[in-house]
């Protein structure tokens, strides 16, 4: 183990928060190709649950190394198992502050408690797949790998994180995507020749359920980058599905959004708007460890501009459905309030998705109609 803890204590001291971990640790493991796939393993968990718990571990004053800190935060995380028998010496019971993994007072939606965010933050959230076809089929080549997995809905499942199902699994017969994400479709009630809107699409898992609930609907999509747009297509390839109206622009931009536009009018528009991501910090929990307050009002800000910008292109009557991973209360019922003061839409409804008790991840979702 001596090496691992060379290596955890390099990663610690050199990431610095501003790429999302994932691929940080993909970069530093290609500079070590003698690491195998366990050690990549064990240093991962390592990293993850550093940065899951650290915060809320006192007394580091105290004169504890680097080697003790990580083991206390995958014991507090439950991966001990991934530690060697006396891979460090014995560890003293150390106080955990909860509280201390956020520290801010930054109000949460209605429909959580931060207490229970705050301890999804310690645990991995599950793999989610939304099952499009061959149910039986799929499920049967689950078993047969011994893959376990839990109905969430008739066609919603959960599997462990990290299951090997990509080189199982028919590839156009799923589409991985968090439980919560995939309850966002109960409020789309598509129909067939409707104008349909994903203002900022991103690679497409809402545009994709929304084809897959109603094919018939007429799509146009925008995204700001370019290489996102063509991952988006790709996937509409993979699985069939008519290709989209695709502008690149960003529509904070009045003048960009109005030349990708032009006149034309939508009867629903999908608004998954930029945000701090607060709702799945339990998938990276290096997002919470080194979060700056100040973005928020940024984030808010941001969000107000793209909603109020998009809503001109509704039709008399038509809908914004409102979307953040997010379950700061700045960024969805205040934000909803600030589009209905600017804008002649009114609410429907809201409702924040608490994905905690099947371990996934918590959005917001509230609709808009245009009087």
């Amino acid at each position: 183990m001596r090496y691992i803890w060379q290596h955890i204590t390099a990663i610690i001291e050199k990431y610095d928060g501003s790429i999302p971990l994932a691929h940080f640790l993909k970069s530093y493991f290609k500079q070590f190709p003698i690491l195998g796939s366990r050690d990549r393993k064990i240093l991962s968990a390592l990293a993850y649950s550093y940065y899951r718990c650290s915060k809320g571990i006192r007394n580091w004053e105290l004169g504890i190394g680097i080697e003790e800190q990580v083991t206390i935060c995958m014991k507090r995380c439950g991966n001990e198992k991934l530690l060697p028998p006396k891979s460090v010496v014995e560890i003293p019971e150390i106080p955990f502050d909860l509280n201390a993994l956020f520290p801010f007072e930054i109000a949460l939606s209605d429909g959580i408690k931060k207490e229970d965010w705050l301890r999804s933050m310690l645990v991995q959230p599950d793999l989610f797949i939304r099952i499009r076809k061959d149910k039986g089929k799929l499920l049967s080549m689950l078993n047969s790998q011994q893959i376990p997995f839990t109905f969430i809905t008739d066609t919603c499942i959960s599997l462990p994180n990290g299951a090997k199902i990509d080189t199982l699994l028919p590839p156009d017969s799923y589409v991985v995507q968090d439980a919560s994400s995939q309850q966002t479709g109960n409020w789309f009630n598509p129909k067939k020749n409707e104008l349909w809107y994903d203002c900022c699409s991103g690679a497409g898992g809402k545009s994709l359920l929304l084809k897959d609930m109603e094919p018939g609907v007429r799509l146009t999509i925008t995204d700001r980058r370019e290489t996102i747009i063509y991952n988006l297509q790709q996937r509409f390839r993979q699985y069939r599905h008519i290709l989209p109206i695709a502008h690149v622009t960003d529509v904070s931009n009045k003048e960009q959004l109005a030349k990708a536009l032009g006149s034309k009018l939508f009867d629903n528009i999908i608004c998954d708007a930029p945000c701090s991501g607060s709702g799945t910090w339990a998938r990276t929990p290096e997002q919470m460890y080194f979060f700056d307050p100040n973005s928020l009002e940024q984030f808010a800000t941001l969000q107000k501009t793209i909603a109020v910008n998009v809503s001109g292109y509704l039709k008399p009557g038509g809908r914004l459905i409102y979307i953040t991973c997010s379950v700061f209360k700045k960024e969805n019922e205040d934000v909803v309030n600030e589009i209905v003061k600017e804008t002649s839409l009114h609410l429907e409804s809201s409702q924040l998705i608490n994905g905690i008790a099947v371990k996934a991840d918590s959005m917001f979702v509230a609709v808009l109609r245009k009087s």
